[in-house]
């Protein structure tokens, strides 16, 4: 299956078709370099089998009661049997990762990044670097310890469009994280690794825009002048590579990065504590407190054991996962490292980024705190959550540098101006928002006056709610489609909802019971806007020259 819109080829090949020739063999075929992943990868990966194993064995403990199960074996002469148990699990799970790690290559081509991997299926996968979303570095637990990380690459083809690399070494995958972010920028890296055959002539100086930060904090991306410069310096004219007699030193491809701001500990864990699962979590308990101890069933209490345990992960794995939250800028786009347990180090290259949210709970409200949060093609699926936080909880003027990142012109005099009418105004505020009509005070009679839309040169701006308020910001060149949703009490007094759909993520930008006039008209007049935004935007490769 072959979707090339989407920036993934796959190919899936059964055991007896792994053997046949690859297509370097073909006349004009790319000359690539395969290489493994770093050999201690099933090491790390096996991991992972014994971990459910232990898992499963508790379970089934849990179901036994307190004599049965797996404590009555362990109480038992056979108690060695669980070890040994364990042990043939260890063995058959790092066997079959020593398999897979075998038949796992990689090589990184001028125009794609390349997978091959199966071992019963064969399966080949190529990425276009044109269409790259994001590169991220993910390391977790266990392979912290043996300092391996795991690169992956988000293509703008849906939830399972990435490919992962791993596991590397940490400076392996820095490397290899900037060339191909370079590449996918637009300029002509010199090849790495051991197909690059005897020293060549190095690309003089670093492949990086400069660095620096506008008055809003956002990247100063490079002018066409300075475009041309630094293609001209990362592709030596003057014909092919010169091999050199001495030894060369390395080039660093990585481009500098200016912090942002960092989420303090303190505020991240009262961020959690003031969250609608934690409020939850505790009048759970204090009903089930209540009615063990009315009643005196200890039964009610191991009932709703599966309930607190679920939203308790859930607050554990948020806090441990936003955890050390810092953002930084470069030229290579907005950089975004957190987590305890599992590190993770992303990059979003300029102009990914399909939609913004601003959300805010009513518990937030005293201290003005914010979430952001991001659409980005190719993020989703169960790790949707943790890679499409921008901000996890900042203070306003926070929450718009941040935004200010991705969208550093919304194409307005005053930018602070309607953002805070979306943030925080409503209908009895003077501001550019088409609001919802008053006749809609039956239909939401909280948040009707909060409904509304602005439209700015280089965005679409959509707020609702009332005790969760939503800001939602859609550059117009990132609209995918529109639509209007009509339903029976809303067709009897003349209002319809407006949907903009974005990619799969957090972000679903609406606006509800819109007049039927201003609807209809908003959605041709954005459609409009969307061709014309798409038609002026700037090349995929975001350092490329105009015209070449």
């Amino acid at each position: 299956m072959s979707t090339p819109e989407g920036g993934l080829d796959r190919i899936d090949q059964s055991g007896a078709a792994a053997g046949r020739p690859d297509d370097s063999g073909r006349p004009g075929a790319e000359d690539l370099d395969w290489r493994r992943v770093h050999p201690v990868t099933p090491l790390v990966r096996g991991w992972a089998v014994v971990g459910a194993a232990i898992v499963i064995l508790g379970q089934q403990s849990l179901d036994g009661g307190p004599r049965g199960g797996l404590i009555a074996l362990v109480t038992s002469e056979y108690w060695w049997t669980l070890f040994v148990a364990l042990a043939a699990i260890a063995l058959v799970g790092w066997g079959y990762s020593v398999l897979a790690w075998r038949m796992t290559t990689y090589a990184i081509g001028e125009e794609t990044v390349h997978l091959r991997r199966g071992i019963l299926f064969r399966q080949q996968r190529h990425a276009r670097l044109d269409r790259l979303q994001s590169v991220d570095i993910r390391q977790p637990l266990v392979a912290r310890f043996f300092g391996l990380c795991e690169l992956t690459l988000e293509t703008a083809g849906g939830t399972d469009s990435g490919i992962a690399i791993g596991f590397l070494k940490g400076s392996d995958a820095d490397e290899l994280r900037a060339e191909l972010l370079a590449r996918a920028a637009g300029l002509k890296v010199a090849r790495t690794g051991p197909a690059a055959g005897a020293r060549t002539q190095p690309v003089p100086g670093a492949v990086t825009a400069p660095a620096g930060t506008t008055p809003q904090g956002a990247p100063q991306l490079p002018d066409a002048g300075q475009r041309d410069a630094i293609h001209d310096a990362a592709v030596p004219t003057g014909g092919p590579q010169v091999p050199l007699d001495g030894p060369v030193a390395p080039v660093s491809l990585e481009a500098p990065q200016v912090p942002v701001l960092s989420v303090p500990l303190g505020r991240l864990i009262a961020s959690v504590v003031r969250s609608g699962a934690m409020i939850t979590l505790v009048l759970w308990a204090l009903a089930v407190l209540v009615v063990v101890i009315v009643t005196g069933e200890f039964a009610v209490m191991s009932a709703s054991l599966p309930a607190v345990l679920g939203a308790g992960g859930y607050l554990f794995g948020r806090l441990t996962g936003e955890f050390d939250f810092r953002v930084a800028i470069s030229p290579d786009g907005v950089r975004l490292r957190h987590g305890m347990l599992e590190t993770r180090s992303q990059t979003i290259p300029p102009g990914r980024v399909q939609a913004v949210r601003l959300v805010q709970s009513v518990l937030w409200r005293g201290r003005d705190w914010w979430r952001v949060q991001v659409n980005v093609a190719g993020y989703g699926g169960e790790s949707e959550e943790k890679n499409s936080v921008l901000l996890p909880v900042g203070t306003r003027e926070e929450a718009l540098t941040v935004l200010s990142l991705v969208l550093p012109d919304l194409g307005v005099d005053e930018p602070r101006r309607i953002l805070d009418a979306g943030l925080d105004g409503d209908s009895r505020t003077e501001s550019s928002y088409v609001t919802a009509p008053r006749r809609t005070r039956i239909l939401d009679p909280v948040a009707w006056r909060r409904n509304g839309f602005a439209v700015t040169g280089r965005a679409l701006l959509l707020r609702r709610g009332r005790m969760v308020k939503i800001l939602d910001v859609v550059p117009h060149e990132r609209t995918q489609s529109l639509g209007l949703s009509q339903g029976p009490w809303q067709r009897r007094l003349g209002v319809a909802s407006f949907q903009v759909h974005s990619t799969q993520g957090p972000v679903q930008p609406e606006v509800p019971h819109l007049d039927t006039a201003d609807a209809a008209q908003l959605m041709a007049e954005q459609a409009m806007r969307a061709r014309t935004a798409r038609a002026a935007a700037g090349p995929e490769r975001w350092m490329e020259r105009q015209g070449e």
